[in-house]
């Protein structure tokens, strides 16, 4: 008997805890100011422009671009000007044509 009473009171316990954790309602995360202003710099139609975009925007918008890779990106174009074509893109240091390939459809040097 002291057995089966025991049992109750942890499969009560149990079940409450399960319930309490998926009643609990869910906060949103707060946008921060830089994530909106990257998402308004990022139209869903337009591309990425490697010209005026932050390395945040870069490392957001790019597929394989870390923040090592976004900040070598802006640190290329503050030392030697503005792209001239995408393809320059090879020139920064960690960038290959396996990157650039996979995002040259969203980018431009506008």
């Amino acid at each position: 008997m002291r057995k089966a009473f025991i049992s109750s009171l942890l499969f009560a316990f149990l079940s409450s805890a399960t319930v309490a954790v998926n009643a609990a309602p869910v906060a949103p995360a707060p946008a921060s100011a830089s994530a909106v202003s990257a998402t308004a710099l990022i139209p869903a139609s337009d591309k990425l422009s490697i010209n005026n975009a932050d390395a945040e925007t870069l490392q957001r918008g790019l597929t394989g671009i870390g923040a090592a890779k976004a900040a070598a990106i802006v640190a290329y174009r503050e030392e030697n000007g503005a792209f001239t074509s995408v393809d320059e893109l090879l020139e920064v240091k960690g960038i290959g044509k396996a990157i650039l390939e996979k995002n040259r459809d969203k980018l431009s040097i506008n």
